[in-house]
């Protein structure tokens, strides 16, 4: 009975209901309309076959394509419609204009193109095309003068994490897909009050969707109570047309500019094994400190602005002058944003792999993917590259880990080292190839990641960070089961089949 009352009283599940109901309401009025006119069966027909026409001949991934035609000629009446509410990008009009605005006003202040490429281009030329794709198309530039430690368990980032917002002086910026009450947050709510009173700026931002389940309805009331300033992202409301599907996905944490942390891991006690869910939670994250921490400074301040409604901010104000004289390596954050149709994530991915000459090391939380990227690691791996995939064992969405285990066999069969990592579920999304090029953020190898959130990672070019990396995936391998080509096929039927059907769905999950 208690699971039931939590069930009805849960936020997200009563507008799951209420948008269901809508749309059974505008189903029967369409049905009833057709009994009545059957002309009105004849329009919805050819709504559907114009939809299907203009899919195809749209640009975008191929597979959601596919699976979008395939279901508007299944259900041919009210197919058309469906793609209409759902099938397309649904970001916000003024969340488009805000973020292009937002970028030329900043844009002179973190993008410069100077001797740091010319530096990388004349190191390796693989890295430079790398970071000059990044920066022709986010926007944000390569640094210097950045240290990245990295943390290869949630338990190392929230000993440090503490440690430096002890520091703070100036501001905190705080952006997570979920903050759930417990031992991780209220730690670092206590820090965040204790800052407020010392007249630091605290601003902490959150997914509404990644939060309903985990903070009550009202906690932005909560913490402004507190003296900290907070904003909801995309905050869920019932309607038919929905944008819940682009999601803040990203995990930003910056403190006076000097500091910034960015990977896999949210502010929940799961992510450092305080509450066990799926076994043990692996999960990774970097430490910025220098220079490249202005990129994280602008994200944030970019998506403020919007949801503040703020038409005018001075970015200069929070561009306090970092020490940090290192010259080892070269740093990029970037944002990943589905406002635009540039798919950045993906692309970062496919170009990390296309560039390796030896290995390529991954760690997904889920496999997710197309014939492009399923063709490009199949190609490396075909090529003598030695391509390692590290997924979980215990997953947390059974269904998406049914699809991640349907790509087993396409990239086993070519060569490519799949592992599943036994003790619990693996969260990191991490690539490193080569000793000297790699990634460490929040972008998952799945459709949602890559087309429909808003994500952000560091990519790293020869920095300690990537050694760090590449022995901490080793040492988890020691962990893992690899899959074989047996164990592929020696799957029941009915689950082969489950899989194949949620596999070609996926990219409408």
């Amino acid at each position: 009975m208690k699971k039931i009352l939590s069930l009805l009283s849960n936020r997200l599940f009563t507008v799951a209901v209420l948008i269901i109901l809508q749309l059974v309401f505008m189903m029967t009025v369409l049905y009833r309309l057709g009994e009545i006119d059957r002309n009105v069966n004849f329009v919805l027909l050819v709504l559907s076959y114009i939809m299907v026409v203009y899919v195809i001949n749209k640009q975008g991934n191929p597979s959601f394509k596919l699976a979008w035609c395939i279901l508007i000629l299944i259900l041919p009446i009210f197919g058309g419609i469906f793609y209409l509410l759902f099938g397309d990008k649904k970001v916000p009009k003024a969340l488009q204009k805000n973020m292009l605005a937002s970028i030329q006003e900043s844009l002179p202040l973190i993008n410069q193109e100077n001797e740091i490429l010319e530096l990388v281009e004349g190191l390796n030329y693989g890295a430079y095309k790398q970071f000059k794709y990044v920066w022709k198309n986010t926007y944000f530039p390569v640094y210097r003068n950045t240290s990245v430690e990295y943390f290869k368990v949630g338990e190392e980032k929230f000993e440090t994490m503490i440690v430096e917002l002890k520091k703070a002086k100036h501001f905190i910026f705080i952006e997570y897909f979920i903050i759930e009450e417990g031992v991780f947050w209220n730690t670092i709510l206590d820090i965040l009050v204790q800052k407020v009173k010392e007249g630091v700026l605290v601003r902490v931002m959150y997914d509404d969707a990644g939060c309903v389940s985990t903070l009550p309805a009202k906690y932005k009331k909560t913490l402004e109570e507190k003296g900290i300033e907070c904003a909801v992202f995309n905050p869920l409301k019932a309607r038919l047309v929905v944008q819940m599907n682009n999601r803040d996905h990203r995990k930003i944490c910056v403190i006076d500019n000097q500091v910034g942390f960015v990977g896999g891991i949210n502010l929940a006690d799961e992510y450092i094994n305080k509450v066990v869910r799926f076994g043990y939670w692996k999960d990774t994250a970097v430490m910025l400190k220098g220079e490249a921490v202005w990129s994280l400074t602008v994200m944030f301040l970019q998506f403020w602005g919007y949801v503040k409604k703020q038409k005018k901010i001075n970015y200069l104000d929070f561009k306090l002058e970092t020490n940090i004289q290192n010259s080892e390596g070269y740093v990029q954050p970037f944002s990943d944003s589905p406002t635009d149709h540039e798919e950045a994530g993906l692309n970062v991915h496919m170009n990390l792999i296309n560039n390796a000459k030896k290995y390529i090391y991954i760690e997904t939380p889920y496999l997710v993917i197309g014939y492009e990227m399923q063709k490009a690691l199949t190609l490396a791996a075909k090529s003598g590259v030695d391509v390692r995939i590290m997924t979980p064992h215990v997953p947390d969405k059974w269904y998406v880990h049914l699809v991640s285990q349907a790509n087993y066999l396409p990239l086993i069969r070519e060569g490519v080292k799949i592992y599943e990592y036994s003790p619990g579920f693996v969260h990191s999304k991490t690539m490193v190839s080569d000793d000297i090029m790699g990634i460490c953020g929040t972008i998952n190898m799945d459709y949602r990641s890559y087309y429909l959130h808003y994500e952000c990672g560091v990519l790293m070019y020869n920095t300690k960070a990537l050694l760090d990396m590449k022995k901490d995936y080793l040492q988890t391998l020691e962990d893992c089961m690899e899959i074989t080509i047996e164990d592929c096929k020696n799957e029941i039927l009915i689950k082969r089949i489950i899989r194949s059907v949620l596999n070609f769905f996926a990219p409408l999950m």
